[in-house]
């Protein structure tokens, strides 16, 4: 009995694994402290907005059901590191090793803090989707800066406004756990703005290349459905 074979488009391959990596760095450059100006933030500010950028990028050329499967695919990938990096990290060192207390700042994530990240990832992620596919039909296919712009507000929007609460209410003071959600929320948004050309550079030359312009007209936007 033949059995038909599943090809995968090489790019989309390539925007999976780059949007794993992603999730997966700026989990470990959360740990980091940094200082912009006047504002103190994490490091995962640098890298983690990507993720939102590829989503878009995805959402736009293939339709909301490969973004759904390659957020799934990230959240697993994400799972998988984090609950290895907490393996080791529990694991006794050697005698001769004395990073322990950097290991644990990398890698021992409170489970607070774990769970609140994945919570705020998959509503953050579904969103941007969701608002992207939608406004997409809606305009038939034009005003794509407006799109990325729009979908990534909220998806970064419901993201923060998830995940600090989760992870820091009672540690952090309500006045300063706002301050911290609008800017993270602005500066996200600046970020897409200012790689906004390069955006849509990208999903002109993936749509030319993959000869395709999905539109998810009558699709299931159910988040549990992986086919």
């Amino acid at each position: 009995m033949e059995k038909k074979i599943q090809q995968v488009s090489v790019l989309y391959l390539f925007f999976s694994v780059l949007f794993c990596v992603c999730l997966i760095t700026a989990n470990v450059l959360e740990t980091k402290q940094i200082q912009i100006g006047c504002l103190s933030l994490t490091g995962g500010l640098i890298v983690f907005p990507v993720s939102y950028i590829i989503n878009d990028c995805v959402c736009e050329v293939y339709g909301y059901a490969r973004a759904r499967l390659l957020i799934w695919l990230g959240f697993a990938m994400n799972f998988i590191f984090v609950v290895f990096g907490a393996l080791a990290d529990a694991i006794p060192g050697a005698p001769y090793w004395n990073n322990d207390e950097g290991f644990h700042a990398v890698f021992g994530l409170a489970p607070r803090i774990a769970a609140a990240s994945f919570v705020a990832f998959v509503v953050g992620s579904f969103i941007n989707a969701y608002v992207m596919s939608r406004m997409k039909i809606a305009s038939r296919g034009k005003h794509f800066s407006l799109r990325a712009v729009v979908s990534t507000v909220l998806g970064e929007g419901a993201d923060s406004l998830v995940f600090f609460p989760l992870a820091l209410w009672g540690v952090v003071p309500n006045a300063e756990l706002l301050i911290l959600i609008i800017t993270q929320i602005v500066l996200k948004t600046l970020y897409e703005v200012m790689v906004l050309p390069l955006t849509i550079w990208v999903v002109k030359k993936a749509k030319k290349h993959e000869q395709l312009d999905f539109f998810d007209d009558g699709d299931d936007y159910s988040i549990l459905r992986l086919k």
